[in-house]
């Protein structure tokens, strides 16, 4: 019987097949054991029902040497890196981890991590506020919460602190990886899910190759490149608007320290005296939007870090147009 590598279409309608049966296997699950331990119980453990549903899907398919559902309705069947022998039992098992273990664990973590400097940061701010706990022990949340304390108690503070943006950059590479690796698969053709190109594991078809396997191909390429330079275009205006945040924030220090216009001079006797509407009070470090408005240096800039259009008329602007007015 011939065989051939599976194309894009395929692996796709495959996946999607396979979602299906394993969201009528968690449905099932949740729905059985709201039942038997109550509601409350199930919003605890509702995570841990899909790994489980997902393990037991793949478990008694993949793992067990069968095709899943979703492989059979497209007639693909898997392979290792020699494109000749199925995968072994290991490679299977390492597979199913990586596709349903892994990500359960990764996002647990995230989510502690994340919680944990947040309860942090308001501690310190609001005098040590006691954290009330409600998780059960038994839970793996609760014990990969207790872990990340006190892997997170022996940071010192600053530490900590910088452990704030990193978290968030793990989180936004990840996204990143997660659209790399579909663009990548766009063009190849070979993996779908991150967890098989880990474990190297593929797919062949048991029929033929059809007249427009081809094309199919070339439009999928296409697809591909598109995607990566719509990532590209996006990175590149994230990085522009990082770049504009921190060269606000450094004129913001080098202009903060200045002293302000004298305040000896009576307002009655001064037009130009009067309040920013962002901040309340008087003007300070005053500083003019394109539009001619007038604002508190360090009120605009912020602003801007939001929003870059003018508080008042609302005019678009770019923040490098503010124009710091001295001696004003």
């Amino acid at each position: 019987m011939p065989l051939v590598g599976a194309n894009q279409p395929q692996l796709i309608r495959s996946s999607q097949k396979d979602e299906y049966y394993q969201q009528c296997l968690r449905n099932n699950a949740n729905e059985a054991f709201q039942t038997l331990a109550g509601s409350k119980r199930w919003l605890h453990w509702r995570k841990e029902i899909q790994l489980l549903s997902d393990l037991a899907y793949y478990g008694l398919t993949t793992f067990s040497g069968y095709q899943t559902l979703g492989e059979e309705y497209v007639s693909i069947i898997q392979v290792d890196p020699t494109l000749r022998r199925v995968p072994s039992r290991v490679r299977r098992g390492a597979m199913v981890l990586l596709h349903s273990l892994f990500p359960y664990l990764l996002d647990k973590l995230l989510v502690c991590l994340e919680n944990e400097l947040e309860a942090g940061e308001e501690e310190s701010q609001g005098g040590g506020i006691q954290r009330a706990t409600v998780a059960s022990p038994w839970s793996p949340g609760a014990w990969m919460r207790g872990w990340v304390r006190r892997a997170l108690g022996l940071l010192t503070e600053p530490q900590r602190r910088a452990c704030v943006p990193a978290v968030m950059a793990l989180q936004q590479g990840l996204s990143i990886l997660h659209r790399v690796h579909v663009a990548l698969f766009y063009i190849s053709g070979a993996f779908y899910h991150l967890g098989k190109r880990t474990a190297g594991v593929s797919y062949l078809r048991v029929h033929g190759v059809t007249g427009d396997d081809g094309n199919i191909r070339s439009s999928y390429r296409l697809l591909g490149v598109i995607s990566l330079m719509q990532l590209a275009l996006t990175l590149a205006l994230q990085l522009n608007n990082l770049r504009q945040r921190q060269r606000a924030r450094q004129e913001w220090r080098q202009h903060r320290n200045l002293p302000s216009r004298s305040q000896s001079v009576d307002e009655t006797d001064s037009p130009r005296a009067s309040r920013c509407i962002l901040c309340l009070e008087e003007r300070r470090h005053s500083t003019s939007t394109p539009c001619g408005h007038l604002f508190c240096w360090e009120c605009i800039t912020e602003w801007c870090n939001t929003k870059t259009e003018c508080p008042l008329c609302r005019e678009k602007f770019q923040p490098p147009r503010l124009v710091y007015l001295r001696n004003y």
